[in-house]
């Protein structure tokens, strides 16, 4: 039986991601391993069968002392299990996980690229923005290596630095959702009209651009609409505090929820996804899931965000921070009933055509099975 780790930042991220495809290659007959950090979730991902070894690693710090441990760890980890497979999901653990494979000659290796966040930033001038392109195009020079990317962009990053070669590059449009489970939901005919963002609270996700374009529509739609904040406190150095929310929300016109395991339902309760985001996205998600449920969603053409959306069918893209074209799509938006679920049904299309997880599962099942007959 084949050996394959799963190598994830955080275990939450791993069940809201990655489970489908765990149980899928489980079923298979690959013998899985999902590596993580606990917090407070590993008990989780045993009760639905896999077995799970805990990762030390923070998610954004960066003590060089902290971070040399995590890449011991796997190396000593990986030297003593020998998996067949690895597959690293985020930037950090490729980082150290892709390292560690090459030092203890792991046959296989697939790399995740959700998301490049603030790594390749052009404003990010510090040291680990300018080792990192080096440091990974070391570990990436290795037979049997492959890139999963969720957008052009990143793929053509990896390409331009040198971390890889177009061979070596596959491309899986998201994480996937069920489609069966996140059905088409008509938007609701009674009640105020809901705009929702569900996000990790962090500045470049565009929670503030938000709650600037909702308090400029205060006077046409207080009584009419309410925006509402879905998502927990974070660790990133972008995070936003409990107090600098509370000082953009009143609890009523404009609300945050915190995190929330009922995000399919709200969304069903909702008229409208917004998400002018610039962080640098891989697909995000949330927008999967609106496009299933079958919302319009107004977000930035910016990485990753913009494969979600064809502009003027299913929704909206707008420039990153330009609060008045955010402000401007959702007067339309809420002016216009017919407009929107129009705009939701075409959701729901796109998604039937490039999101489903049937399709991801498919993809990754064929990329392990290319690695493990090299």
């Amino acid at each position: 039986m084949s050996k394959l780790f799963i190598v994830v930042n955080v275990d939450w991220f791993f069940l809201s991601h990655r489970k489908d495809v765990a149980l899928a290659a489980q079923k298979a007959g690959w013998d899985v391993t999902i590596v993580t950090a606990d917090t407070g979730k590993l008990k989780d991902i045993e009760t639905i069968g896999l077995k799970v070894i805990n990762l030390p690693m923070s998610r954004s710090g960066m003590n060089i002392k902290e971070e040399l441990g995590t890449l011991n760890f796997l190396r000593k980890l990986y030297k003593r299990e020998k998996p067949d497979v690895v597959h690293h999901v985020g930037m950090k653990t490729i980082l150290w996980g892709t390292l560690a494979a090459k030092f203890t000659h792991v046959n296989g290796v697939v790399n995740a690229i959700s998301g490049l966040g603030g790594f390749f930033a052009k404003e990010n001038q510090g040291l680990v923005a300018k080792v990192m392109p080096k440091v990974l195009k070391f570990s990436h020079a290795r037979k049997n290596l492959l890139c999963i990317f969720q957008n052009d962009d990143d793929k053509g990053l990896y390409i331009s630095n040198g971390i890889i070669k177009v061979n070596q590059a596959r491309f899986i449009k998201g994480s996937g959702v069920d489609l069966n489970k996140f059905v088409y939901t008509p938007e609701p005919a009674e009640g105020k009209i809901r705009i929702i963002l569900t996000a990790r609270m962090i500045v470049e996700k565009g929670i503030f651009i938000l709650t600037e374009a909702a308090e400029r529509l205060r006077a046409k739609y207080g009584n009419k609409a309410e925006f509402l904040l879905v998502g927990g406190i974070d660790d990133h150095p972008g995070a936003i505090t409990e107090e600098q929310l509370k000082a953009v929300c009143d609890g009523l016109y404009i609300q945050w929820l915190g995190y929330r395991t009922d995000v399919r339902e709200l969304l069903m309760k909702s008229h409208i996804v917004a998400f002018p985001s610039y962080y640098m996205e891989g697909l995000p998600k949330s927008l999967i899931e609106a496009c299933a449920i079958g919302r319009p969603i107004i977000t930035c053409n910016s990485v990753g965000c913009k494969d979600t959306v064809v502009d003027g069918y299913n929704g909206y893209l707008i420039p990153t921070k330009d609060v008045d074209a955010l402000v401007e799509k959702l007067d339309t938006l809420i002016s216009d009933s017919s407009l929107r679920q129009e705009m939701g049904r075409n959701s729901r299309k796109y998604a039937e055509e490039y999101f489903s997880i049937d399709t991801v599962i498919e993809r990754h099942m064929a990329i392990y099975n290319e690695l493990i007959q090299k």
